[in-house]
């Protein structure tokens, strides 16, 4: 492991992770912890800008050129952002049960799936995590696939318990 590619890295990409990755354990904690308390909200807020920030600063990275120097990690960025401003309207009307929906899908794809993209072979946080060796990626996919598993049944079961 060595941070030196992404020190390498432009500004914009080094911003990137300076959001994302406290995004990612923020926003874990945030699901394992009681709703509707004021850390709740002080806490959402804080993951909302963090991934507003996140979302933002991927339209001034183009490492993927496929549609006018665009790709699909944009278009996941701009439901990201309208995700979590659709999210705080519902939190004010009282929507909770489409809040939280919102909410869990905006980590899934903006965090989990996306995240999950940054380890494959050939980019940035790939040669961070596992420097040129590829046997690293094999385990990190059945970490990613563990992970997703293991989340997808924790909000499972709060939604029978809801």
């Amino acid at each position: 492991m060595s941070f030196q590619p992404l020190l390498d890295a432009p500004l914009a990409v080094q911003f990137h992770v300076a959001t994302v990755v406290p995004a990612a354990i923020l926003g874990a904690f945030i699901f394992l912890r009681p709703k509707g308390t004021a850390i709740h909200r002080l806490l959402g807020k804080i993951w909302v800008m963090l991934m507003v920030s996140t979302s933002v600063s991927t339209f001034v990275i183009h490492e993927l050129r496929m549609f006018y120097g665009f790709s699909p990690i944009h278009l996941l960025s701009a439901f990201t952002i309208y995700g979590c401003l659709q999210s705080i309207y519902f939190a004010r009307r009282g929507d909770i049960r489409r809040h939280m929906r919102i909410m869990q899908s905006v980590y899934l794809g903006g965090i989990v799936i996306a995240g999950g993209f940054t380890f494959v072979p050939g980019r940035i946080m790939h040669e961070v995590a596992f420097g040129d060796g590829r046997a690293g990626f094999v385990a990190l996919s059945a970490g990613a696939l563990l992970f997703a598993f293991l989340f997808l049944t924790v909000l499972k079961q709060r939604r029978r318990a809801a």
